[in-house]
């Protein structure tokens, strides 16, 4: 069985530490390539083994000689756009994790991805149980008519609310088939209290240092509530099915949006 070869783009960014750290201790994948916005050395130690690999702030240049199979991106919305435009055209698969990515990246993605018969897979979220909440709520959306979204994120977060809460507000908005009820508050003493609302669905952001993520989702009827949430203890959580990205974009074409497709949800 050939190897799968991984350039890591945002390799010193904390997911894509922990990223490298698990494409280096998965059997059949090997890092060949590292990328950083700023680089001030020509190779890049891996973690836990005595090797090194190229590392370069100029992608384009690095996957040429690097050739790899896949690149996988955990960076931001602008430096990803960027990277899928360059990799995508020398026929590199992608594994992009990014939020705030907009329609028209995604469909500039898609034409790309069409155009040079290469597979991409883009996922709000790569934590299983997440997505496994994601699919929930979009269930039991179909059964209430009032829902809102706590989500709570490290103090460094730098934006807000969550790409994985703008996605399960989407996803429960198209499940229910039209808006939720959003109860209006007559008097707001302060300002934005009551948070972000979409489709009817008010959105609530918490950024604490105690915090690495969670989301909770809560429905409401005549008497009674409904509540789902997810906790991410550890970074660690989001490897496995990272690792199943990898695997399987190079075997597919075409864009591929949200980790449940994968997972066949």
């Amino acid at each position: 069985m050939e190897l799968i070869r991984v350039v890591i783009n945002g390799a010193l960014g904390k997911m894509g530490q922990e990223v490298t750290r698990a494409v280096v201790h998965e059997p059949g994948l090997k890092v060949v390539g590292a990328v950083e916005e700023k680089v001030t050395q020509q190779y890049l130690p891996l973690a836990d083994i005595s090797e090194l690999v190229p590392f370069s702030s100029d992608l384009d240049s690095l996957l040429k000689s690097c050739n790899p199979d896949v690149l996988v991106d955990f960076t931001n919305a602008e430096a990803s756009i960027a990277a899928a435009r360059i990799a995508i055209k020398r026929r590199v698969n992608m594994v992009i994790g990014t939020t705030g990515l907009s329609d028209e990246n995604l469909a500039e993605i898609k034409q790309l991805c069409q155009a040079n018969k290469v597979g991409v897979v883009i996922a709000s979220n790569f934590s299983l149980g997440a997505v496994l909440l994601m699919h929930l709520a979009k269930s039991a959306a179909k059964f209430f008519n009032h829902a809102e979204i706590i989500e709570m994120h490290h103090d460094k977060k730098v934006d807000a609310p969550s790409g994985t809460a703008i996605a399960t507000a989407k996803a429960m908005s198209q499940a229910h088939g039209e808006s939720f009820i959003y109860p209006k508050t007559e008097k707001e003493t302060l300002s934005n209290t009551r948070g972000g609302q979409m489709d009817g669905i008010a959105i609530h952001s918490l950024r604490l240092p105690g915090f690495m993520a969670a989301q909770e989702v809560i429905f409401s009827g005549i008497g009674e509530t409904l509540s789902l949430r997810h906790e991410v203890i550890s970074r660690q959580c989001y490897m496995p099915s990272i690792i199943l990205a990898i695997k399987e974009i190079t075997k597919r074409k075409g864009l591929i949006y949200g980790l449940d497709v994968l997972l066949e949800l």
